[in-house]
């Protein structure tokens, strides 16, 4: 069965992300803006689906291999989307029964489980989507300016392209961890690369002729 919380349950239990406030510079006590900041900013929303699977025997059965392909299939899963399994005695073979079927969609199971309502059925293997999605709330914003003071509407247009256009709508408030190794022959490419091709012009010049037939 499938249970999903309403984005409203979401934001009482706390997970609505604000990727940026507006700074505290911008706002002076009558509410106007007296920087170059934008005062509408992208604001990341996470909604979490939840499926409860069959696990008696500690692996999925193929119907519930089944189930959980048609769910993913019903929940358009791709990229951004975060898979998490809760087992109640720790990973074991449902987990890698989850992590073969998100394979087949692209995605890994991600470490960690986040909090759901309702303990796990020791028989069972719970399955958590989690789904971030990024909108600038008020814009656009036509409210007047007052004299030397930046627009309401300031940066409403390239704020709401970002969170539009953005992949992974959660990197606007923790962004990609980078690689812990880094390849010294990868970095110097390029360098070596410029520093070792002759100038294009060493050669004289091509020797063309414009005559015709």
């Amino acid at each position: 069965m499938v249970r999903t919380r309403s984005m409203a349950a979401l934001i009482a239990a706390g997970m609505v992300a604000t990727v940026a406030a507006a700074p505290a510079q911008a706002r002076d006590p009558r509410g106007e803006n007296r920087s170059l900041y934008s005062i509408n900013q992208p604001v990341v929303q996470r909604t979490d689906f939840v499926l409860d699977l069959s696990a008696a025997s500690g692996n999925l059965s193929v119907l519930e291999r089944g189930r959980l392909r048609a769910w993913f299939a019903s929940l358009d899963l791709g990229y951004g989307d975060r898979i998490f399994v809760d087992e109640p005695y720790g990973p074991g073979g449902g987990t890698a029964d989850v992590a073969r079927v998100a394979g087949e969609f692209g995605l890994l199971v991600s470490d960690g489980v986040p909090v759901t309502v309702g303990p796990v059925d020791p028989r069972s293997v719970r399955v958590i989507v989690s789904r971030s999605t990024a909108s600038v709330p008020g814009c656009p914003n036509w409210r007047g300016a007052s004299v030397n003071t930046t627009s309401a509407n300031y940066g409403c247009a390239t704020n709401s392209n970002l969170a539009a256009m953005i992949a992974d709508p959660s990197d606007l408030v923790l962004g990609q961890a980078g690689s812990l190794s880094v390849d010294s022959n990868a970095a110097t490419k390029a360098i070596k690369v410029y520093r070792e091709t002759p100038p294009s012009g060493s050669k004289g010049l091509t020797q063309t002729s414009a005559g015709g037939h």
